[in-house]
């Protein structure tokens, strides 16, 4: 799997991962990872954002942390006043959070065989850097779709009526971000995904922000990305209706003078010298004498 070079040692792998697992990621290794100066600002920082776009109401809420590994993630959720609940398929990593004493329980589970909590447990759940990896089939009997569709059914389910998830991942390419959000989306979920930093190379993150339901009274509000100050960058759940209505390759139809406008405002976001609108912006040159 592709992910930034500082995060390609990550906690949660799927079942047929296992063996290899036992032989690179040995306890030793997981107390490295644990320590580690720079996995722990990373860490720490991708769950604070998380947090922030999990906007639980109050405090004291019961949250479940997929991938929690050695406990990184649910120091934040200790200190930010929730009670905290943690999955990881690897033995190693739930070893070590033991013997750091984290505040959650923590429990061993692979997520692609469904998450095994009763119907309604948790008020929100956070995820960081863990499901690309259900859409890796590494054996003939792997199906990373089926494995989606276990894990989101089984997260749905695990939720309070409203309760929000927000998972943070690497998609590899557009077909896994379809493959991801179509699963969610088929399971019940509502929402969307929203990429902090778009067009920053090493700061973009990838954030998955759904939904289970709603309750009476309950409004859900679009988050807001960092990095950007329109809302190009949150990508939406359609349908094939919606993607009948689209233009050549999937774009939207706009005018030549709206694109070149929009090609001018993301060179300016990247810090290029782009000259001021005018009104001859995209107006059709004369012939040449």
């Amino acid at each position: 799997h592709v992910a930034p070079p500082e995060l390609v040692f990550l906690s949660l792998i799927p079942r047929s991962f296992v063996t290899k697992q036992n032989q690179f990621y040995s306890r030793d290794e997981a107390k490295k990872y644990a320590t580690s100066s720079r996995m722990r600002e990373i860490q720490t920082s991708l769950t604070e954002r998380a947090i922030e776009l999990l906007a639980l109401p109050d405090e004291n809420s019961y949250v479940l942390d997929i991938g929690c590994g050695s406990g990184l993630s649910g120091e934040c959720l200790t200190e930010a006043g929730h009670v905290w609940v943690g999955c990881d398929i690897s033995k190693d990593m739930l070893e070590v959070s033991k013997e750091q004493e984290v505040e959650g329980d923590v429990i061993l589970n692979d997520m692609g065989q469904g998450l095994p909590f009763r119907p309604g447990t948790f008020d929100g759940c956070v995820s960081i850097s863990a499901i690309q990896w259900l859409c890796n089939a590494e054996t003939s009997t792997s199906n990373p779709y089926r494995r989606l569709l276990t894990f989101f059914t089984s997260l749905y389910r695990s939720l309070v009526q409203g309760g929000r998830a927000v998972l943070q991942w690497y998609p590899e390419n557009p077909q896994q971000m379809e493959l991801v959000t179509s699963c969610a989306m088929r399971c019940g979920f509502g929402g969307g995904l929203l990429v902090d930093y778009p067009h920053s190379t090493r700061a973009k993150k990838y954030f998955l922000v759904i939904y289970a339901g709603q309750r009476d009274g309950q409004i859900h509000k679009a988050p807001k990305a960092l990095g950007t100050e329109d809302a190009q960058n949150e990508a939406r759940f359609e349908n094939k209706r919606d993607r009948a209505h689209k233009g050549k390759r999937g774009r939207e139809d706009i005018s030549k003078k709206e694109w070149v406008k929009n090609k001018k405002q993301r060179q300016r976001a990247q810090g290029k010298a782009v000259p001021e609108d005018s009104k001859y912006t995209a107006r059709r040159r004369g012939p040449k004498f």
